[in-house]
């Protein structure tokens, strides 16, 4: 793969007018930065047109109109130049340019740890972001006996494969379904997208000209099987398969799988090193409600959608206000008779008014012509949706409100929040009241609205229901208060057995323990990839590497295959068979994350979400910068683990 940006430019050949037309588009503040790779001219940031960190807000950042047609005015001079020169690779700017670029794009001044993280991230010395230097040096021999199974062909799958495959170590991949794609594959609900802005959401060698900002389920599944097919991936997966049971085998060092097809047959398969790709959203969570078998209409979980089920003139009811019931319930409005939402708890809503929004044609060309215009405006969405708001979601121990915002930032957030959703429900107090969440914004997952999910509570044959749920009938749901409410379908909107890393699988590691039995309930990983006790378990996605205020976990994965690689490359050059991580270094990295979560709002005690487990602990979230993952991932550290 190529880890040179400037090889995916197309080069302009477009007129003066198609130039200006494209430029109406552009993101000013990412335009700006483009302009100084085109000139070397780091003036032309250091002027009077700069813009303000505002996250829900204007998004080019507060420059006046006239402003704005100033630097298009100025891109189309530069943009001609670099046209009509022949489109030649723009000069590299030096450390402190690109200090000044980061602190004027995203209008702070920030750490210089920014700057190691962006000169990497734009491949502006040819370099690979999330390559392990020094791997490809090692005797081939070497790396071609190094054979690793991969349980998983969603998106880690996907790439744990491409990289391995890149480094020459041999691979394959065990996928329960029929085809790539993970959660894209299986969750097919009406409505269903993402919600990370999707220039952040793709691989960093790999970008999409993605033709909306948030893309829906069927786009993104067909960007991963693109992904595999590209990189020839489908030839090392076996489909229809599922691991049942992964033993490590202390003797010689080897992991055995016990894997399952389809059609019932089984198999052992060994392997040097296990990686799990299986994700933490992939087993649907049923409610435990007296009387659920005896609903005699259709009912269904969201992530196991009834396609054959007509909704046409039905009553619904959807038990459950979560992400995916926040996608489904205006799609499904359109096509029922009736529909009557079950609300425990309320999210937050994040202003987002181009959520189903095409990206237009000119930012289009801006994304695939302009150099390095792609690069920064990733940057200014991660900056934006997740980095920046870090600050406004930790806690002050001295703000007095904490039930209800954790400090003065996160009760600014609140108000602006609350202003949004108050301006929706302006005729309609009910529904505000029972929309508006009474725990801190970010306790727990914020989702993405343009304002159609509140108008659709506002029809009048959609209904949101606060009172709970007492049973389920064979003809509805009675609730606490003794109400009955009839309907013809009932679908679980209740989301995934998050907390239940790697089940249903059996996984043992030395000495025959069991790994469901080591967590007791309360999974951890050092830094979300390795347990102590299971030499050369790997895992994506694992515990504490989910993020809350929107950043793509996409990156994370990428972090985590990078370390996984910097240790198959450990213990190549150590000639050893495994390596386990140290019980105090797991413990110590454990206590910094519980008490880095019990400083944000997802921490407090008075929220309950699926990012805690039963014993309360947050086992799902990283609680700390991107930036420090990115920094903390970059190489293993030998002292952490023991060879093997």
């Amino acid at each position: 793969m190529s880890n040179n940006p400037f090889d995916r430019w197309q080069s302009i050949s477009e007129s003066d007018a198609e130039i200006v037309a494209a430029l109406k588009e552009a993101h000013v503040p990412t335009l700006l930065a483009s302009l100084v790779h085109l000139t070397g001219d780091v003036t032309l940031i250091r002027g009077d047109i700069r813009p303000t960190s505002d996250f829900f807000g204007d998004p080019q950042g507060g420059i006046s109109e006239e402003d704005q047609d100033r630097v298009r005015a100025m891109a189309l001079d530069v943009l001609r130049t670099y046209r009509d020169g022949g489109c030649p690779r723009p000069p590299t700017p030096g450390d402190h340019t690109v200090q000044e670029m980061v602190d004027f794009i995203t209008g702070e001044t920030l750490s210089a740890d920014y700057v190691g993280f962006l000169i990497s991230e734009l491949s502006l010395r040819g370099e690979d972001p999330y390559g392990q230097p020094g791997l490809m040096e090692l005797p081939a021999a070497a790396r071609g006996a190094f054979k690793v199974i991969i349980i998983g062909a969603g998106m880690s799958g996907i790439l744990a494969a491409i990289r391995l495959q890149e480094a020459g170590i041999p691979w394959q991949i065990v996928e329960k379904n029929s085809d790539v794609g993970g959660t894209w594959l299986e969750n097919t609900y009406p409505g269903c997208r993402v919600d990370s802005p999707n220039h952040t959401y793709s691989y960093s060698f790999e970008p999409n000209d993605w033709p909306q900002h948030f893309s829906d389920q069927q786009t993104l599944l067909n960007y991963f099987r693109r992904v595999a097919d590209t990189y020839g991936i489908r030839e090392g997966i076996r489909f229809n398969t599922e691991v049942d049971q992964a033993v490590f085998d202390e003797a010689s060092g080897n992991w055995r799988l016990r894997v399952k097809t389809s059609g019932g047959s089984e198999e052992i398969l060994e392997s040097n090193a296990v990686i799990s790709a299986v994700g933490q959203l992939n087993r649907p969570r049923w409610p435990d409600i007296p009387g659920q078998e005896s609903f005699q209409g259709a009912a269904f979980h969201s992530a196991q959608w009834d396609h054959d089920c007509d909704l046409t003139g039905k009553r619904v009811i959807v038990i459950g206000t979560g992400a995916s019931a926040f996608q489904f319930v205006p799609v499904i409005a359109e096509q029922a008779a009736d529909v009557t939402v079950f609300q425990r708890t309320p999210p937050w809503m994040s202003p987002t008014p181009e959520y189903f929004q095409e990206i237009p044609a000119g930012k289009h060309w801006l994304l695939n012509h302009v150099p390095y215009y792609a690069k920064w405006f990733r940057f200014w969405m991660f900056w934006r949706t997740a980095e920046g708001l870090l600050s406004s979601v930790t806690k002050d121990p001295s703000w007095n409100d904490q039930e209800r915002s954790v400090s003065e930032a996160n009760d600014e957030l609140r108000q602006l929040l609350t202003a949004y959703m108050a301006e929706l429900c302006a005729d309609d107090q009910d529904l505000l009241s029972k929309a508006i969440p009474d725990y801190p914004v970010a306790g727990k997952r914020m989702l993405r609205d343009d304002g159609r999910y509140l108008q659709t509570l506002k029809r009048d044959d959609v209904h949101l229901v606060t009172d709970r749920i007492r049973e389920i009938t064979p003809t509805g749901v009675v609730t606490e208060s003794g109400r009955s409410y009839e309907a013809d379908v009932l679908i679980y909107g209740t989301g995934f057995q998050a907390n239940r890393f790697l089940w249903p699988m059996k996984v043992k590691g030395r000495g025959g323990i069991d790994l469901q039995t080591h967590w007791d309930g309360d999974p951890r990983a050092y830094l979300g990839i390795t347990v102590p006790g299971f030499p050369n378990l790997f895992l994506c996605y694992g515990p504490n590497t989910n993020i809350v205020v929107n950043g793509s976990i996409i990156f994370f994965s990428e972090c985590e295959i990078r370390y996984v690689l910097g240790c198959i490359k450990l213990l190549l050059q150590e000639g050893r068979a495994a390596l386990d991580c140290k019980e105090e270094v797991h413990e110590a990295y454990n206590r910094q994350v519980d008490a880095g979560n019990a400083n944000m709002a997802w921490g407090a005690p008075n929220v309950s979400s699926w990012y805690k487990n039963e014993k309360g602990r947050v086992t799902q979230n990283w609680p700390f910068s991107l930036l420090e993952y990115w920094t903390r991932t970059r190489e293993p550290d030998p002292a952490d683990y023991r060879m093997l």
